[in-house]
């Protein structure tokens, strides 16, 4: 889950780059996705992973989780449940445009609006690979229902005949787990089992993927210097991950704040800022 101002505001203006590939490799762009894609060549970009806003009244401030107010940033907007199809039909159709042929993309997500983006992913063109459970400890108790402990993730293809994966990338055909399994196949399991990230201590944005969600992903579905895109890149874990491994990254945040904090963590090539406060 990441940032992005009421859907129903102002659509900034895109930022004016020539109109090549090229021009926006290693880029972070401050201002709304769907008008900065609108404004970027078609068939360019080899993956997409992202964690877009929920619908849900999230707020997300600082004193979400328990956190010290003093490292967490403010700035998380959401979208209204009712501006929300609209919303995912405009962004999800401008990454099926700007995705290479074989391109892929990975889209988290709550169950909450999981219909919507489905939907809107089906009207795209996407053709579903995989839906994949991630475990996630929410911390939340409940009394009058089951506690949801799991995100979606959606893996999906531009073109259903050909896509990359790298399948033996992470483990060989003959590696073995401790029980004596097949390591290859535990690993593509579609049921992830990767916790949380705590940053005790530095600064941080509400919500961010851990970078080994983001390291997987990109070992099986992306090559070096292939171009790695993040429409709502909040924290910047998806740039700070695709820089280390040697990819090339292309992100959009709409929130001043969180593209301060995205830009001084890719200059300064620190995974973690401590706090200051």
């Amino acid at each position: 889950m990441k940032t992005l101002q009421q859907f129903s505001t102002p659509i900034l203006m895109p930022v004016l780059f020539p109109n090549t590939e090229r021009a926006y490799r290693n880029k972070v762009l401050y201002g709304d996705c769907i008008a900065e894609m609108r404004g970027m060549p078609g068939g360019f970009v080899d993956l997409i992973i992202t964690d877009p806003p929920f619908a849900i009244d999230f707020g997300a401030q600082r004193s979400n989780y328990n956190r010290k107010g003093g490292r967490v940033l403010e700035g998380y907007n959401e979208i209204s449940a009712n501006d929300y199809l609209n919303f995912t039909r405009q962004w999800i159709t401008q990454s099926f445009r700007v995705l290479k042929e074989n391109g892929s993309m990975y889209v988290f997500s709550g169950w909450n609006n999981l219909k919507d983006i489905l939907t809107a992913l089906d009207e795209a063109g996407f053709t579903t690979v995989n839906h994949i459970i991630w475990k996630y400890q929410f911390g939340v108790v409940t009394k009058i229902k089951y506690v949801t402990s799991h995100y979606h993730c959606l893996f999906v293809v531009k073109n259903k005949k050909k896509w990359k994966f790298n399948s033996f990338s992470r483990f060989s055909k003959e590696q073995r787990t401790e029980q004596g399994g097949s390591a290859h196949y535990k690993d593509k399991e579609d049921v992830w089992y990767i916790p949380r990230e705590y940053w005790n201590g530095d600064e941080k944005t509400p919500t961010k993927l851990p970078a080994e969600v983001i390291r997987k992903i990109l070992t099986y579905s992306s090559d070096e210097n292939d171009l790695i895109m993040d429409p709502f890149l909040g924290s910047g874990q998806v740039a700070v991950v695709a820089k280390e491994m040697k990819r090339a990254y292309l992100g959009v945040e709409i929130v001043p704040e969180y593209h301060d904090f995205i830009m001084r963590r890719l200059n300064s090539g620190q995974y973690r800022i401590k706090s200051k406060k």
